[in-house]
């Protein structure tokens, strides 16, 4: 029994020097960091739930001023959370691919433009910049304002008694992408279907945080025989049911005006579906008609449009609700900021109870100012990775190629030298006279360089 204790601990040290006495981890090991715990380095550190890690995360960032690393077995990663340093990762097509946490994204979205790298990246982004140029926009802006009008019922309804919020912020940004990006819109009655959607979002992003915080659970081999990993199969089909049959109605869809002599035939046929049904009628654009012409081209197949369906509602759906909310939240607890904003309202409309225009969208500076700092202190995707290609110096150390790079937008926001006084809520430091000198990489709600959020202009 002894020889065999006595033989596991000879093991364990020579694993312990293997995995932290080699060159790459000599390299790293000199960034200031949590210390390295005998055989397990940092592993434990973040066996954490999510509150928990983002806590630790704070912790770090006040310990550690400006960059900090971690390290376990084989993985080593950097965390960065100033400008300079960022601007280095986020300027250069040198750093272009996304680090390995993007894989657990993968059984979900595949290769679309969020996890896509090199050529194909850049020819979807090709094909998909065009949906997003500003004039492409504005034939969008339609669904917007009837899915406001919406949400503005939905609220009356309450009657002015408390509510969460969450949820109907949430509907309402899933029927917003629904129709502007895919032309579907979710009839009232089909409701439960868009309800099971979003629940299975929110568990499979649930698995993937649960994955990227356990070491153990990023080998495949063994996430994928977990309780977790089932339960993501289990969405994930759920998922992908519903944007299947988005794909297929919007085809349907397009389709019906050469296949269907008459407009009463072809309301007709839409009654029949009693799932989903689209606003024809209205001539409306949407980002999955680009993908289907684009197939027709020969420049993406069916399982590309999937993975790009897949990828703009992951994306379009629960950021932008996350950012909503989060606006609400702080205009709720901002008397001079809404006072503020009601007298702007006031000054472009009036007495006039007519609907807001893009027009009058560009009036709304300080509204616009109030939304920039929302997503200032809260943005909805507070960090970003990256792959380090090659040797590269941030913060004065030499960080070996193969490092993940963490850049901690959340903390970058909140960095006291960019933003004075920065856990205040201060829209006017967004007014074009308090912006002149900032870093260009102090600010990025929708990341930076060449990979920047392609619906970034859209807010």
């Amino acid at each position: 029994m002894l020889t065999i204790i006595l033989l596991i601990i000879l093991m364990l040290c020579s694993l312990h020097f293997l995995f932290y006495h080699n060159n790459f981890a000599k390299s790293l090991l000199i960034v200031p960091g949590p210390p390295i715990k005998f055989f397990v380095g940092n592993s434990l550190d973040i066996l954490l739930t999510p509150e928990e890690l983002f806590s630790l995360s704070y912790r770090w960032v006040s310990l550690y001023k400006g960059i900090f690393r971690f390290y376990a077995y084989f993985h080593g990663a950097v965390c960065i959370y100033n400008p300079d340093d960022i601007e280095i990762i986020l300027s250069s097509m040198k750093y272009h691919e996304k680090s390995f946490i993007y894989t657990f994204l993968k059984p979900w979205l595949k290769e679309g433009l969020l996890l896509s790298n090199g050529s194909k990246w850049q020819r979807r982004r090709k094909i998909l910049t065009s949906a997003f140029h500003f004039n492409v926009l504005q034939k969008y802006y339609p669904v917007l304002e009837d899915n406001s009008q919406r949400l503005i019922k939905a609220l009356d309804k309450t009657n002015g008694e408390i509510i969460d919020i969450i949820p109907i912020s949430s509907e309402y940004t899933l029927n917003t992408i629904c129709e502007s990006a895919m032309g579907t819109q979710l009839k009232e009655e089909a409701a439960g279907a868009g309800k099971l959607y979003k629940e299975a979002i929110y568990e499979v992003t649930n698995t993937i945080v649960q994955r990227f915080s356990n070491l153990l659970l990023h080998l495949d081999l063994i996430f994928n025989k977990t309780s977790v990993g089932k339960k993501q199969v289990k969405y994930l089909e759920v998922i992908r049911n519903f944007t299947e049959i988005v794909i297929k109605e919007r085809r349907k869809t397009i389709a019906m005006p050469s296949m269907i002599e008459n407009d009463s035939e072809l309301d007709e046929t839409r009654e029949k579906n009693d799932y989903l049904s689209s606003n024809k009628k209205k001539e409306r654009n949407a980002m999955l008609d680009l993908l289907i012409s684009a197939e027709k081209d020969g420049l993406i197949d069916d399982a590309g449009i999937q993975e790009e369906v897949d990828t703009f509602m992951f994306e379009g759906y629960d950021t932008t609700a996350t950012g909503l909310i989060y606006c609400l939240m702080m205009l709720a607890n901002e008397q001079e900021a809404q006072d503020k904003i009601v007298e702007e309202l006031n000054s472009i409309f009036g007495d006039d109870k007519r609907s807001a225009t893009i027009e009058d969208l560009n009036k709304m500076r300080y509204l616009d100012c109030c939304i920039k700092e929302s997503l200032r202190l809260y943005p909805p995707v507070p960090f970003i990775s990256r792959k380090v290609n090659v040797d590269t110096v941030l913060s004065g150390y030499k960080i070996p190629a193969g490092t993940y790079c963490h850049i901690h937008i959340y903390h970058l926001h909140r960095h006291e030298h960019l933003f004075k006084n920065a856990l205040k809520f201060d829209p006017d430091r967004f007014l074009p006279e308090n912006s002149v000198g900032r870093h260009n990489y102090a600010y990025l709600p929708f990341s930076a360089g060449p990979r920047n959020c392609i619906g970034m202009y859209i807010i």
